[in-house]
């Protein structure tokens, strides 16, 4: 039997409830790529972030993300590179404990300075058992945050990030000692305004 507020997360994204295997048309020259929200079922439902590791290689180095990456050419779907690129990086095997909820709106860098990409952000419940891990050189940390602190005021703040035409101050989340920003937090926070009756928000002191 599917937890119940898992049953009302799929019903608040049922506006993306197309085939999972039928990917949105994009332009030929973005590369696809997918990430999962993962939300584990206890008291107040927690939501899997990762740390990634800091590489030179990566412009998202050392950033809290979602599990995730892009397509490779052995996937039938981006449904499949979010499930792989999960079990990848935390160890959690998605096709084996996780159900899947639906998915999000597409979302791509702006900054020319970024891989022309779009990411598919789906999601998934899990029990509340389910263990994260760091199961890759890529992921630094894994972390189960609460919704509740996701969405409670007090967690919602400003940073200002460098950038070659001088520093910016963009919206974030401040969790585990960290910044969540960019797509990440576009990401949460289009999920978090998709169900409110799923996860009513916390009252401030």
């Amino acid at each position: 039997m599917m937890e119940p507020r898992f049953g009302s997360l799929r019903q608040a994204l049922s506006a993306y409830a197309s085939d999972p295997d039928d990917p949105i048309p994009v332009p030929t020259d973005l590369v696809r790529a997918a990430v999962s929200l993962v939300v584990r079922s206890r008291d107040g439902l927690e939501v899997l972030l990762i740390k990634r590791a800091k590489h030179d290689e990566d412009p998202w180095s050392g950033h809290m993300a979602l599990p995730g990456g892009r397509r490779s050419e052995g996937d039938p779907s981006l449904l499949h590179t979010a499930m792989r690129e999960t079990q990848e990086e935390t160890g959690v095997r998605l096709r084996e404990r996780g159900v899947h909820l639906g998915r999000l709106e597409d979302v791509r860098p702006l900054s020319p300075s970024l891989p022309r990409m779009t990411i598919t952000p789906h999601v998934f419940g899990v029990p509340a058992d389910t263990p994260a891990r760091v199961a890759s050189a890529e992921v630094e940390a894994v972390h189960w945050v609460s919704l509740d602190l996701l969405r409670y005021p007090g967690t919602r703040s400003q940073v200002e990030i460098p950038l070659p035409g001088g520093s910016r101050s963009f919206p974030c989340l401040r969790v585990v000692n960290d910044i969540v920003w960019g797509l990440t937090y576009q990401i949460l926070d289009d999920f978090l305004l998709r169900a409110p009756e799923v996860f009513p928000l916390p009252r401030g002191d």
